[in-house]
């Protein structure tokens, strides 16, 4: 056995190992102010380190991937290696490593391992398994949604132009990805003008017997009733597919012929619409600038850093047009250099997307050979990654720095001002500290029907509308209309769910009774080994969290799985040698306040209800009965005349008061209490909405769009389909003798009444 390497100052979340060609992990990320810790306790360091050195005894010496375990489960960090056993050694010694990696080393019970073939199947491993595991220690991209295309639906005699996103499970071309929704949007806005062609849905199209409104106003052709014939309108498909695909140029050059072949003829009325179709394609191509002239397709990252923040900027450009840019903000250690933070934001962002044939970089990765081929086996074609030195390609690498650091710029200012907001807050309230999370909490029903509950929730970094919630009314029992009461059920439902959760929490960290006092007693994962089963799992086990197949027809990730050659569970480590040891060595490390800081929180330090005293008492109580304790409580009462600025702040303890009308806090609580009121009423529209155009026959098991579409052909309404005769009914097309009696009884017998 050789001895611990020796290591260098470590520069990131993982040491270096004892090997000729260096190497690093990847892990990746959005924003979140990136803390000093306190070292690790002595005790608590040598036993995680003799942790890591039993394991690493017997790990495999091939590439994979490998986890750290901590005492309740949790997977702390997941890692790759070109060689797992070296890299495990560097952590034999964490004295010499970052705070941050001894405390990672100190909470270490378990490990687990993972062999591939390839160092490129271990970073898509690695990669499938950050984004479903969430470790603590690794850079977690979070704002992983899915991008917009732009689709030209086939399958259809009139094809249909609209927006998609996620699955590609509808037959068509598909054109993108675009940045943003907004950005579809307008596209798709001008090119309704530009070519005419629908964007109803199948069902609208097929029961149309005359133009609607958008053919009136020159947005759409009107294939559904003939408007136009069906060469005309695949003409104009195919003139829609070439402009998207980046022959622009020849489609305004054919329409500018046209428009000067009909005006010479005297067809002024053909030339306008020609005319208006070619300033339609204008307008699309003058929203799209920066335009490259050499890069038909690309995606474009560039990385800055201030302050120990690192901000992402990712521009696409398709077809040699630029379709907008969005910029990511990562959580990541200070100590990481830009290069490894973006290497780890590559291959999580390319997990489920599919990557255009040239990547350009601001800065060079490690991983690039792997991710290149990984992406190229995926595509079936090239994939370029690299970081151009000149020409147009460098000039589209700095453009995207340039906007990186004016992102983050603004990133840093709206943190420092949001901090400044939740001190004035605490003070005004009479908090001890700034709340790290607001929940704020409102109602929304006209004379109670289509009651819901809403909650937003702030924090450091503004609004967290990941973390919103809304909530159907469903006490049947509840008078209408009974604000206090359906604050009671909202509150009641939030906290005692949270409640719920975190004593699963405290379940799970605390030991079964009669455990072995073994570090590798505690399950790597909850869902991998069931309670009782033995701490080793067989050599031929499949790793809980395996990556999948992506819907882009991933076969690199169902390689990377069925390639998983083994999982490796060493022995345990050497056993404590007292009773206060063995609790140590299974019990969760204590989290104290700087290891929760990395994390939002999931229980508020502040609740906020829009109402007055009443609204205040109904929260109270209900703090009280399920034992709510830590969490701040205030309502905002509107002012006379509802005037904002007028307004009268509730607190339990405290008379009511009103703040100075120029008192920043003020305006924050304002700012929350107009969120939660904009979300409360927009979903309380939309299931009033979705009510309006509800139908009876929705109800009715057994009859879908086919048997519905059949009924109100042959009837004309719903209220006609409840009408007829079980005689009348069995004569519908498409309709059985079961199913004919099931829609007569649903509606004589009470059922649709």
């Amino acid at each position: 056995m050789s001895g611990p390497p020796k290591l260098p100052p470590a520069n990131g979340f993982d040491p270096p190992e004892s090997l000729d060609e260096p190497e690093r992990e990847d892990a990746s990320p959005p924003l979140e102010l990136a803390l000093e810790e306190a070292p690790a306790e002595p005790g608590s360091l040598a036993r995680g380190a003799a942790v890591v050195k039993s394991f690493w005894k017997h790990a495999p010496l091939g590439p994979g991937v490998y986890r750290m375990i901590g005492a309740d489960g949790d997977v702390l960090y997941v890692g790759k290696a070109r060689s797992i056993k070296k890299r495990v050694q560097a952590y034999t010694t964490p004295e010499r490593q970052s705070i941050r990696i001894a405390r990672m080393v100190a909470q270490t019970v378990s490990m687990v391992f993972v062999t591939t073939e390839t160092e490129a199947e271990a970073l898509l491993l690695e990669a499938n398994y950050i984004k479903q595991l969430k470790p603590r220690y690794n850079v977690l991209l979070r704002d992983d949604k899915s991008f917009p295309y732009i689709l030209i639906a086939g399958g259809h005699a009139a094809p249909r132009l609209m927006k998609h996103r996620g699955a590609r499970s509808i037959r068509g071309d598909y054109f993108g990805p675009f940045a943003s929704a907004g950005a579809v949007g307008r596209t798709l806005n001008a090119m309704q003008r530009a070519f005419l062609l629908r964007t109803c849905s199948d069902s609208y199209y097929d029961n149309r017997t005359r133009p609607c409104l958008l053919f009136q106003i020159k947005r759409c052709s009107a294939p559904c009733t003939g408007e136009i014939a069906p060469p005309e309108y695949a003409e104009l498909v195919t003139q829609a597919r070439d402009f998207l695909s980046g022959r622009s140029r020849a489609i305004r050059q054919k329409l500018a012929r046209e428009m000067t072949a009909s005006a010479e003829t005297l067809d002024f009325e053909k030339a306008a619409r020609l005319r208006d179709r070619i300033s339609a394609l204008s307008a699309i191509q003058g929203e799209q600038s920066v335009n490259p002239r050499s890069v038909p397709e690309a995606d474009v990252f560039a990385i800055a850093e201030e302050a120990g923040q690192f901000c992402v900027e990712a521009f696409f450009f398709r077809t040699y047009q630029n379709w907008g840019n969005r910029a990511y903000f990562p959580r990541a250690d200070r100590s990481l250099e830009a290069a490894e933070v973006l290497d780890a934001f590559l291959a999580q962002f390319y997990l489920e997307r599919p990557a255009p044939r040239l990547v350009l970089l601001s800065h060079d990765v490690a991983s690039r050979e792997s991710l290149c081929q990984i992406l190229s086996a995926r595509a079936g074609h090239r994939i370029g990654i690299g970081a151009p030195r000149r020409g147009e390609k460098k000039e589209l690498v700095d453009n995207a720095l340039r906007n990186a650091r004016e992102a983050l710029s603004r990133k840093l200012a709206e943190a420092a001002s949001q901090a400044k907001l939740l001190t004035a807050l605490a003070a005004a309230f009479g908090l001890e500290a700034a709340p790290r999370r607001i929940e704020v909490y409102d109602n929304s029903h006209i004379m109670g029907t289509n009651a819901i509950g809403a909650m937003i929730v702030a924090g450091p970094e503004g609004f967290v509308k990941n973390q919103y919630r809304t909530f159907n009314i469903k006490s049947v029992n509840l008078t209408p209309g009974d604000d206090y009461a359906m604050m009671r059920e909202v509150l009641t439902r939030r906290f005692a769910r949270l409640a719920k959760e975190q004593a699963q929490r405290v379940a799970r960290a605390s030991p079964p009774a009669g455990a072995e006092a073994h570090a590798t007693d505690a399950f790597p994962h909850p869902e991998e080994r069931p309670q009782g089963a033995s701490p080793v799992p067989h050599p031929e086990e499949r790793p809980q969290g395996a990556p999948r197949r992506t819907r882009e027809g991933d076969e690199a990730a169902d390689s990377a799985v069925k390639r998983a050659s083994s999982s490796f569970d060493s022995p345990a480590a050497p056993a404590a040698q007292d009773e206060e040891d063995r609790s140590a060595a299974v019990s969760p490390a204590p989290r104290d306040e700087e290891d929760g800081r990395d994390a939002f929180p999931d229980k508020p330090d502040l609740v906020v209800v829009d109402g007055g005293r009443g609204q205040l008492e109904a929260a109270r109580l209900v703090f009280a009965e399920l034992g709510v304790e830590g969490v701040g409580l205030a309502s905002i009462a509107k002012g006379p005349d509802r005037n904002a600025g007028r307004e009268t702040f509730f607190i339990p303890g405290r008379e009511p008061f009103k703040l100075a009308p120029r008192d920043p806090a003020l305006f924050f609580v304002q700012r929350l209490r107009d969120e939660a009121h904009r979300f409360a009423i927009g979903t309380h529209r939309a299931r009033r909405k979705k009510d309006f155009v509800k139908s009876p026959l929705d109800e009715i098991p057994g009859v879908g769009p086919a048997r519905k579409r059949a009924l109100l052909h042959a009837f004309g309404s719903a209220k006609d389909v409840a009408n007829a005769g079980l005689a009348d009914l069995e004569k519908t097309p498409g309709l059985n003798a079961a199913t004919a009696r099931r829609i007569y009884d649903f509606f004589h017998e009470g059922g649709g009444r």
